[in-house]
């Protein structure tokens, strides 16, 4: 196991918990897993493993299994089939070390702090019903943008936990997927210098993430209930 994949879940785990009790959805911290107690916002997970091989009965003991549900299954272990689940997509969870050379952005970037602004970042990402305004009173979270003029041209979620800094939620409008992963690299390191950067991706985003200075530390499987 990569020595460093503990804080990159951990990280991600906070965030969950923190987008979960935004939306007044209690949550519970376990040893194998830490789980929503009722059904999580959209594209969010229910469960999150913690460890590497962890009880099936115990990460799913206290979710909702009905339609919808799914299971971050951070060590890519479980064998949720059984159960009635299949494998949605696999993923890599990601790192990039502060001391990583930052590429000169091509756009501008900001952060957001009015509610306003958050709502077009949301319509831009396009599922902004999820990012609501109790998030931008966060500390540890930073929501950042990219203009076109006055278009969102691309835009990125960072969020704090002790040792490392979570990159998640990135997207592009008109930008390019490099420019746009580069520049919310500098803008996230820029609002929290001096740590590094985690989370996870697949496919085209996995590799402008390689671009941009990450490697990856181990793999992960997202599970779904149809």
């Amino acid at each position: 196991m990569h020595p460093h994949i503990d804080a990159a879940i951990r990280n991600n785990v906070e965030w969950c918990d923190l987008v979960c009790r935004q939306h007044g959805v209690e949550t519970r911290l376990g040893l194998d897993a830490w789980v929503a107690l009722r059904r999580s916002p959209p594209l969010y997970p229910d469960a999150v493993t913690l460890v590497e091989h962890p009880s099936m009965d115990e990460v799913l003991r206290h979710v909702d299994e009905s339609s919808g549900c799914s299971i971050k299954d951070s060590f890519g272990t479980l064998e949720l089939s059984p159960r009635g689940f299949r494998p949605l997509f696999d993923a890599e969870w990601i790192r990039r070390e502060p001391t990583a050379q930052h590429h000169r952005p091509d756009l501008q970037w900001s952060v957001v702090h009015k509610p306003e602004d958050l709502a077009g970042w949301g319509n831009a990402h396009g599922n902004g019903d999820v990012f609501i305004e109790g998030m931008l009173r966060a500390p540890t979270v930073a929501v950042v943008v990219a203009y076109d003029g006055e278009a969102v041209a691309a835009g990125a979620i960072a969020n704090r936990s002790e040792s490392v800094v979570g990159i998640s939620n990135v997207f592009t409008v008109t930008a390019g997927i490099d420019e746009t992963w580069s520049g919310a690299v500098a803008a996230i390191s820029a609002v929290f210098p001096g740590l590094a950067l985690v989370g996870y991706e697949a496919g085209t985003h996995l590799e402008a993430a390689y671009r941009a200075g990450f490697t990856s530390i181990g793999p992960l499987r997202i599970w779904v209930k149809d």
